[in-house]
């Protein structure tokens, strides 16, 4: 959701007084980042934070912050193995609460009414077998000092939506049969993590809300055959608008029904692990949407209840509540819902969304971030600060295989880096500068000006104690309002020379730099790469959910898989290519533990090569020169070609013959070091890739 990007900057850290190192000694993100020293104390002064409030949590070691994090088990409604039915809720400012619903007519009764227990506003009910059943629909009455409300309770599991009212109810969901997980363990792959982000409802080419079930048979067997070893999940937390791509979350622990049910979402997981997928899911911690009966905002007649108070209550741009960090009410809700959608549904991770709006006071708007001290002024959050470094170790503490990667645009150092480094302990942050770069680049610079040298430093520029996700797009770039990078490439002419054989210079200009902008991106990257569903191929269309201001179609929300599917079209291409491109980077063992290292660059040429272990890669974005005998400086041996974007299968003009193997020419001069001339046939706007033998 965060839109302004910058790069993670390079600058220092050091560690607090329990970090079981000596005092004089910088701690770890310092030591990697001399500029952050003069910052130190601030560092130390968040890790020192994050491990009192840890101490208090669990009682000073006591019990781990996965006991802590258990109330999902307390709260809420339980179905108990005596047959009776317990449900408990948090409530400080009640003064009475009902359970209403389809088992009593929706009316307020004694039988179904709750007791208020301890001193901390909690409240229980406890209810024989026959109170309820499966698939009843419910809701709670609360009562407070001058007033009364219909509320969803908070921690509900399941919550559904009238389809002639819209009204959203919650749902007795205890099925007779509860689901068998057939793959029970499983550990993603890392070396690289290749993300395909996805949203459910929009993943089908028919006009409507795709399935949980629809997406399983028809879209991760795709993701497979593409080579991707994870989906990143979006909108699966309960919503109420659609068209808020599930950024506006009412119900944090209740799946959204509209795409399924609970059993039919495992059921993806479950398929996904099969195929050797990993399954990330986009979770919103870092705001809740407004409406009072079906989400949060005035729960027991209490706006503050889990947000904070005055002007830090509303978000100024999303429309949107702040979750008060402070609380440890708050922190219970929000790391039990990590803990749960861990354990219940056997999610690999999360994306964290938002994460800079947590940050800062000022959410990160109107904020310039041009250096350290824009980090360290005071206008941090330390609560949202501590919390987000809870749940990293929470969550990996539950799964210490877990994928955690923050979606952060000011370039707060730190965040991907490890607790014990003075680091908020994220597996990875978003490279956002990259797409941004992309864009002011295809819209900013004429072909011509595009300077090799620049695109190698944005494509790697980042924090060495820190992982990243490398991306040329995401859903963000999709939007109405936006465009992605086919569409700025090749505008309106997708529609009418996309075909085989009917391309004009702007459809081969487009395929052609489509390609080389995720080649270089992807293969600079040091953690992730990440592609949104249908950019791969180069989907024509923008996404605009359904809305009034559309007669609430459903056009412009799906993926046309029928486009790359179609071997008559250009898509195919696109789709191809991609697929290739990801099975030669699996193809190097260890490719984001290897050094980018660079062989040359000349910008009047517009020519880059750069070298991962045995692969070298080798780009020219010149629109209109091609060079022959074109000569790098490599390790001695020969190459052969294992990719080229040039190829006719990938719609290019298969100008180089890729059978050829290249042998390097021996330089005296550069004999002690091994390396010898490499001279290769390079065509215009053309990338090609090599293995040493």
């Amino acid at each position: 959701m965060e839109t302004k990007r910058n790069v993670p900057k390079t600058e220092t850290n050091k560690t607090p007084k329990s970090c079981e190192r000596s005092a004089a000694k910088h701690i770890g993100m310092v030591a990697h980042d001399p500029y952050l020293e003069p910052y130190e104390d601030a560092i130390r002064g968040r890790y020192d934070h994050a491990l009192w409030k840890i101490g208090q949590l669990t009682e000073q070691g006591k019990r781990s912050l996965s006991d802590f994090a258990n109330g999902y088990d307390y709260f809420g409604l339980h179905h108990l193995k005596d047959g009776r039915w317990v449900f408990r809720e948090w409530a400080p400012n009640a003064t009475a609460i009902f359970l209403v619903g389809d088992f009593n007519d929706w009316t307020e009764s004694d039988a179904y009414s709750c007791t208020r227990i301890g001193t901390l506003g909690h409240w229980e009910l406890t209810m024989p077998a026959h109170a309820m059943k499966h698939g009843d629909l419910y809701k709670l009455h609360v009562k407070w000092n001058g007033g009364e409300g219909e509320r969803i309770p908070a921690w509900t599991r399941r919550v559904v939506q009238d389809e002639r009212t819209k009204i959203f109810s919650a749902q007795v969901w205890a099925p007779s049969k509860p689901y068998v997980w057939k793959k029970k363990t499983f550990c993603p792959q890392k070396s690289p993590l290749l993300i395909y982000e996805c949203h459910v409802g929009m993943a089908q080419d028919a006009e409507k809300v795709g399935t949980y079930t629809e997406f399983k048979d028809n879209v991760l067997p795709r993701v497979a055959r593409d080579g991707y070893n994870c989906i990143q999940i979006m909108a699966i937390q309960e919503h109420p608008y659609y068209g808020s791509f599930g950024y506006h979350v009412s119900s944090f622990f209740a799946p959204s029904s509209r795409f399924g049910t609970p059993d039919e979402l495992k059921a993806l997981i479950d398929a996904a692990h099969a195929m050797g997928i990993a399954v990330v899911m986009d979770i919103v911690h870092s705001h809740a949407v407004k409406n009072e009966v079906e989400g949060l905002g005035n729960f027991a007649g209490d706006p503050n209840q889990y947000f904070y108070p005055g002007d830090r209550r509303e978000h100024p741009a999303w429309d949107s509540l702040c979750f008060d960090y402070g609380k440890d009410e708050v922190l219970h809700f929000l790391l039990s819902n990590c803990k749960y959608w861990l354990n219940e549904f056997h999610f690999d991770g999360f994306r964290f969304d938002g994460v800079t709006s947590m940050l800062y006071y000022s959410h990160g708007l109107g904020e310039a971030f041009v250096n350290y001290a824009d980090y360290f002024n005071g206008h941090q959050d330390d609560n949202a600060i501590c919390y987000l470094t809870l749940a990293n170790k929470l969550i990996h503490e539950v799964n210490p295989q877990a994928v955690t990667i923050a979606e952060e645009v000011s370039g707060m150092p730190g965040l991907a880096a490890k607790f014990e480094d003075g680091g908020y302990g994220f597996d990875y942050r978003l490279a956002m500068n990259i797409p941004d770069y992309w864009i002011k680049t295809i819209k900013e610079k004429r072909d011509e000006d595009w300077k090799p040298s620049s695109i190698f430093w944005e494509v790697k520029n980042r924090r060495s104690d820190e992982r990243t996700i490398s991306y040329c797009e995401s859903h963000d770039q999709a939007l109405v309002g936006d465009k992605t990078i086919i569409f700025r490439l090749v505008d309106a002419d997708m529609y009418w020379h996309f075909k085989k054989g009917d391309e004009n210079d702007m459809a081969h200009r487009g395929i052609a730099l489509h390609k080389m902008i995720r080649l270089v991106t992807a293969a600079a990257m040091n953690g992730g790469y990440l592609n949104f569903m249908g950019n791969e191929f180069g989907h024509p269309e923008w996404i605009d959910f359904p809305r009034e201001g559309n007669g609430w179609s459903h056009k412009y929300a799906r993926r046309q898989w029928n486009l790359v599917d179609n071997p008559e079209l250009d898509y195919h291409y696109l789709g191809d290519f991609d697929k290739a491109m990801l099975a030669v980077i699996k193809q190097e063992n260890g490719f984001v533990d290897t050094p980018v290292q660079e062989i040359w660059h000349n910008d009047g040429d517009q020519v880059l090569a750069f070298m991962r272990g045995d692969l070298i890669f080798v780009l020219n974005f010149s629109p209109n020169r091609s060079y022959t005998d074109y000569g790098f400086l490599v390790p001695e041996g020969s190459y052969t070609v294992c990719l080229n974007t040039d190829d006719k299968a990938f719609g290019g003009n298969g100008l180089a013959d890729d059978s050829v193997e290249h042998f390097t020419n021996h330089d005296p001069l550069y004999a002690p070091d091994h390396k010898g001339w490499l001279k290769l046939y390079i065509p215009a706007r053309s990338a090609v890739v090599l293995k040493r033998k």
